[in-house]
C-alpha cells in the first residue's frame, strides 16, 4: 500500500501520541530516559574513543547554545535537550505514549483535587543529597514562587499545595480538577534540582543576583549525566553518573557543541568530529543520506512554526492588519519550496494527534485578493513599513525573505533583522519587535500547553505570549478548558477557543515542521521524539 508523506506523518505522530485522558491527562512523550551527556577530553573527536561494547563521548553539533541549565529557568528546546540529561522528573512516558514511573514509582488520585505519588527509595543527587518528598516540596515552590518569576509557572499554576505526608509520599492539591496534570509532570519544567542547589540560589537572590543564576552555572540533578563544563557559545559537557540509581547510560559522556552553519555541522558529521547534528538543512539532507557516514532521522514534530504580531503596537493592534498578512501567507508553496515538503500546512496551533486537535476550525487560507481587502479595511491600503525578526535560523531567513517579497503585493515594506538566539528570546520576550518568527513545541500532547503559554493574557513574553495578545474572552475559555474534567467538554471548549484565535489572529500559523536529525551510523539508540528532545540514555557508540 502506498502512503503519501502527510498520510505517513499523521501515522506516526498518531501511533507516538498515545493520549491518556482523565486520570491520566492529554498528551506525549517525554521520558528522563532521554539523556544526552557530554565529556571532558578536551579536543576529542567523534571518532577516537568509539568501541563495541559502547562508551565513548557522543558529540553533538547544535545550531544555538542552551540559554539555561535551570529547568525551571528557561522554556527553549536547546535548554531543555541538555536539562533532561542532568534532572529528572516525577513521571515519564514510554515508547508508546503512556505515563510511566519517574522519580515517582505511583501514583493515585485521592479525590478530583488531589494526587498523590509515591516516590522511589535511595536515589540521590549528583552533590549526594537525598531525593524525598521534602525535595519535591521544595522544588515546587520554587517554581511557583514569585520572586524566582519562573516561564514554568503557568505548567503548575493550579496546584495550591504540595503537602509532605512521610518521606516517600507527597501529595499534589490543586484549585481545581486539571486533567492535564500527570502530563504536565513529565514536562522537563517540573525537572526536580538538588535542595543544596535551591538553597545556595536562594541565597545569591538577596544579594541581587539573578534567580537562577547559581542553578544555571551548576546544575545538580538525580539524572544519569552529571555536568561538567560550560563554555558560553561553544560547548556544554556532561559525564556518566557512575552512581545512577536505574541502568546506567552506555557511553561515558556527551559534548554539545554549537555549531550555527548548517554546512559546517554536515560536515562535522562527515569528517567523524561529530555524532549527531541538529537541524539539518532541508537541501542537505540528500547530502548526509548519500554521505556514507550517516543518514537524517525525519521526525513528525508537535512544534508549531508561526509568525507573530506585537499586538501592542499599531498597525498589527488591528486584527484586520494581522488577518491580512496571514491570508498572504501560500502555506503549500512555502513549504514546498523552503521546507522541501517536510512538514505539513499549520490550520491551528496544534498539530495532528494533540488532544484538543481539530480540522473543524475556518482557518485564514492563502487569498491575495482578501488579504488586500482587509488591508484597505483597516485603512492602510497604501501599506506601510514594518519589521520581521528571526533568529539566527537559516530556514527560518527564507521564510522571512518569502514573506518580504509576499507582502510587497500588499504595499507593505519589510526589514529583516537577524538576531543570535539568547538576544532574540530576550529582546522579543521585552515587546521590541514588530513581527517575529518561533515556533513552540507541545511537550505534553495536550491543548493546554499549545494554547495557554502562547495566548493567555498572564503569559505575556517569556513564558511564551511573546505577541501579547490579551483577549478576556479567550482568557476564559482557557480557564474553563483547565478546570473541565470531562474530556468531551474539554473538547469542545478548545475548538471554541481555537476559532476565536484564528479569527483574532494574533499569529500566523504557518506549519508543523518535520524535526531533520543527522545521525552517524557508528551510533545505535538513538531517538528523537516528536517534541524535538533527544532520548540519548540508551545510545551506543560502535565501530
Amino acid at each position: 500500500m502506498t502512503f503519501s508523506k502527510k498520510s505517513l506523518w499523521l501515522l506516526f505522530l498518531t501511533l507516538t501520541l498515545a493520549l491518556v485522558l482523565v486520570a491520566c491527562g492529554g498528551d506525549k512523550e517525554k521520558t528522563t530516559e532521554e539523556t544526552a551527556k557530554p565529556q571532558e577530553n578536551e579536543g576529542s573527536t567523534a571518532t577516537e574513543e568509539t568501541a563495541s561494547s559502547g562508551g565513548g563521548d557522543l558529540i553533538i553539533a547544535e545550531l544555538s547554545d542552551a540559554q539555561s541549565l535551570d529547568p525551571h529557568g528557561s522554556n527553549d528546546v536547546q535548554s531543555s535537550n541538555v536539562q533532561s540529561n542532568i534532572y529528572e522528573t516525577l513521571l515519564v512516558r514510554d515508547a508508546n505514549g503512556n505515563l510511566a514511573p519517574g522519580l515517582a514509582e505511583t501514583w493515585t488520585q485521592v479525590d478530583d483535587l488531589t494526587w498523590e505519588f509515591k516516590l522511589r527509595s535511595g536515589v540521590t543527587f549528583h552533590d549526594g543529597e537525598a531525593f524525598n518528598a521534602e525535595v519535591v516540596k521544595k522544588n515546587f515552590d520554587r517554581v511557583l514562587d514569585p520572586d524566582v518569576a519562573s516561564p514554568r509557572a503557568f505548567l503548575f499554576e493550579m496546584v495550591t499545595e504540595v503537602k509532605v505526608i512521610d518521606d516517600t509520599t507527597v501529595q499534589f492539591i490543586t484549585e481545581y480538577p486539571f486533567s492535564p496534570l500527570l502530563a504536565h509532570l513529565t514536562h522537563n519544567g517540573g525537572g526536580l534540582i538538588s535542595p543544596k542547589s535551591i538553597d545556595a540560589d536562594y541565597a545569591a537572590i538577596k544579594g541581587d543576583v539573578v534567580a537562577g543564576s547559581v542553578i544555571s552555572a551548576n546544575p545538580v540533578g538525580t539524572g544519569p549525566f552529571v555536568f561538567g563544563s560550560w563554555t558560553p557559545g561553544n560547548e556544554i559537557k556532561l559525564t556518566k553518573n557512575a552512581n545512577y540509581w536505574g541502568t546506567p547510560a552506555h557511553i561515558d559522556s556527551v559534548t554539545f557543541k554549537v555549531v550555527p552553519e548548517s554546512a559546517t555541522r554536515v560536515a562535522e558529521l562527515q569528517s567523524g568530529n561529530a555524532h549527531i547534528i541538529g537541524t539539518v538543512g532541508v537541501n542537505q539532507v540528500a547530502i548526509v543520506n548519500d554521505s556514507g557516514v550517516g543518514s537524517v532521522d525525519e521526525t513528525a514534530s508537535t512544534s508549531l512554526t508561526y509568525i507573530g504580531f506585537n499586538t501592542n503596537k499599531a498597525p498589527f493592534d488591528n486584527k484586520l492588519v494581522r488577518q491580512a498578512i496571514s491570508k498572504a501567507i501560500d502555506r503549500k508553496t512555502l513549504i514546498d519550496g523552503i521546507y522541501d515538503g517536510f512538514g505539513i500546512p499549520a490550520i491551528s496551533p496544534l498539530s495532528p494527534g494533540i488532544f484538543g486537535y481539530t480540522e473543524d476550525v475556518t482557518s485564514m487560507e492563502y487569498n491575495i485578493e482578501e488579504a488586500k481587502a482587509l488591508l484597505a479595511e483597516a485603512g492602510y491600503a497604501d501599506g506601510f513599513k514594518t519589521t520581521i525578526w528571526t533568529n539566527d535560523n537559516p530556514v527560518r531567513q527564507d521564510v522571512a525573505i518569502v514573506l518580504q517579497e509576499s507582502l510587497k503585493e500588499l504595499n507593505i515594506d519589510v526589514s529583516i533583522e537577524v538576531l543570535e538566539w539568547g538576544a532574540y528570546l530576550e529582546k522579543t520576550a521585552a515587546g521590541e519587535h514588530d513581527m517575529f518568527i518561533l515556533g513552540w513545541s507541545n511537550s505534553t500532547g495536550d491543548a493546554d500547553y499549545g494554547l495557554y503559554a502562547l495566548f493567555h493574557s498572564t503569559q505575556h513574553g517569556d513564558p511564551g505570549n511573546r505577541s501579547f495578545y490579551t483577549n478576556t474572552e479567550v482568557d476564559a475559555l482557557l480557564d474553563a478548558g483547565r478546570r473541565e474534567p470531562d474530556p468531551s467538554a474539554r473538547e469542545g471548549i478548545y475548538k471554541d477557543a481555537i476559532q476565536m484565535i484564528s479569527d483574532e489572529s494574533p499569529v500566523a500559523f504557518v506549519l508543523h515542521p518535520s524535526i531533520l536529525t543527522g545521525v552517524s551510523n557508528k551510533v545505535t539508540g538513538f531517538v528523537v521524539t516528536a517534541d524535538s528532545m533527544y532520548h540519548l540514555k540508551d545510545v551506543k557508540i560502535t565501530e
